[in-house]
């Protein structure tokens, strides 16, 4: 048997190549974030308080906006702490968290962009039956079932990463501790940790594009149908803010993977991109891009401005 002195924590490297720059980096992440946490929350208020908004797709849009409320938290505040000069260590079980929680959220998420892209599907190709098939229970269950696949995910890939021992270097050459960050630290073979996860995370990311792209072809085709240009335009509209929010999601997680070589720096960038940037975005598309989020929007901001005038 081999003596090991096992790590308790590591200490987060940061983003590759940008020494010098942490008082400039938190700023815009801390304001990138703080508007994330705003905007978000001011879409799943207009849905939650207008009436007019309790359809599926709104239910989904809610729940998109919790989730990109989520899903930068789990890695923007540790980075805004030691951007702002405090300490960058992460204790053991901390990194576990950090790569569950956001794989978990990550993976919700992407099945979540699936469900939506099922629902426009229905309401554009199957009007008349729409609210006949995404009844209450059906959308409670499309969820329930996103969630449950992101729970599996996450745990199968934390599960292998933290059952290595790691008893050498503790220094994350990242922001975040994420698999290719952590598993080139494990004493022990990481070989088949590393295989799983490549495994895992491909079979979903082939499920999240084959759904999508399956549901779209039907769309464009049914658009296409569509004598009247009034009524191409408003169903084209109502897919519009959803196909735009899943290439910001999904755009720079492709570069990454189609990198010939791969480059910390922009893998860095790109995850950024991913995680902090995107969820900003989602909240500013929904808004521009909807009129009915719009309208319940501006009556939330009155309602805002009597009580603070009261």
């Amino acid at each position: 048997m081999r003596n090991y002195t096992l790590l308790n924590e590591f200490i987060l490297l940061g983003i590759p190549h940008t020494q010098g720059l942490e008082t400039l980096l938190f700023v815009v992440f801390l304001f990138i974030y703080f508007f994330t946490l705003l905007g978000n929350s001011l879409i799943f208020t207009a849905i939650v308080s207008s009436s007019t908004l309790h359809t599926p797709m709104y239910f989904f849009l809610g729940l998109l906006s919790i989730f990109d409320m989520l899903f930068p938290s789990v890695t923007c505040p540790k980075m805004l702490l030691y951007l702002s000069g405090q300490s960058s260590s992460i204790s053991y079980k901390g990194c576990a968290a950090q790569l569950f929680f956001y794989h978990l959220l990550g993976s919700t998420e992407g099945c979540l962009y699936s469900v939506m892209a099922c629902d426009r599907y229905v309401a554009i190709c199957h009007p008349l039956r729409y609210m006949l098939i995404m009844k209450p229970g059906v959308c409670v269950s499309l969820v329930t079932i996103a969630c449950s696949v992101g729970f599996l995910h996450a745990t199968i890939l934390t599960s292998f990463t933290f059952h290595l021992v790691y008893c050498a270097s503790n220094q994350v050459d990242y922001f975040f501790c994420d698999l290719p960050a952590v598993l080139p630290l494990a004493c022990s073979d990481s070989r088949l940790a590393q295989k799983v996860g490549s495994i895992n995370v491909g079979i979903l990311a082939l499920m999240f594009v084959f759904s999508i792209s399956f549901s779209y072809a039907h769309i464009g085709i049914a658009i296409l149908r569509i004598r009247s240009a009034e009524g191409r335009e408003k169903a084209f509209s109502t897919c519009s803010a959803h196909l735009t929010a899943i290439l910001c999601a999904y755009g720079p997680v492709i570069i990454i993977y189609l990198q010939r070589t791969p480059n910390p720096l922009l893998n860095a960038l790109m995850q950024i991109l991913n995680n902090i940037v995107s969820p900003m975005l989602n909240a500013l598309i929904y808004s521009l891009r909807n009129k009915e989020v719009k309208r319940s929007l501006r009556r939330v901001f009155h309602t805002l401005v009597e009580m603070f005038r009261n």
